[in-house]
């Protein structure tokens, strides 16, 4: 499977300005991979549990992580940053839209 295009959400846009250059870079070359072969090993995609069970996830570098929803051949990257990521986008997202997004 081959994405045909990545849309950025505002929060991912924020975020990822605020990562260090060094992650910027990695996150940029992960996103070309993904892009290619959105499950390749050495991105480690998974899909999240609980709350966030419609939400993926690939490993960036560490404990940095972009968490996406798939839309048909497209993805939404909805936000970047450390493995804590993961309980903050409950905060910066409420759940209605969550799901929403997820629909589409």
């Amino acid at each position: 499977m081959k994405i045909a295009n990545i849309y950025y959400h505002p929060q991912f846009r924020k975020s990822f300005s605020d990562l260090p250059k060094d992650v910027q870079k990695k996150a940029e070359e992960k996103s070309k991979i993904f892009k290619d072969n959105p499950f390749s090993p050495s991105l480690d995609t998974h899909k999240l549990h609980g709350k966030l069970k419609d939400q993926w996830s690939f490993s960036v570098k560490g404990q940095y992580q972009i968490i996406f929803v798939f839309d048909n051949n497209d993805v939404i990257f909805l936000d970047i940053g450390p493995h804590s990521i993961y309980q903050q986008v409950l905060v910066k997202f409420n759940q209605s839209f969550i799901s929403k997004v997820s629909a589409l």
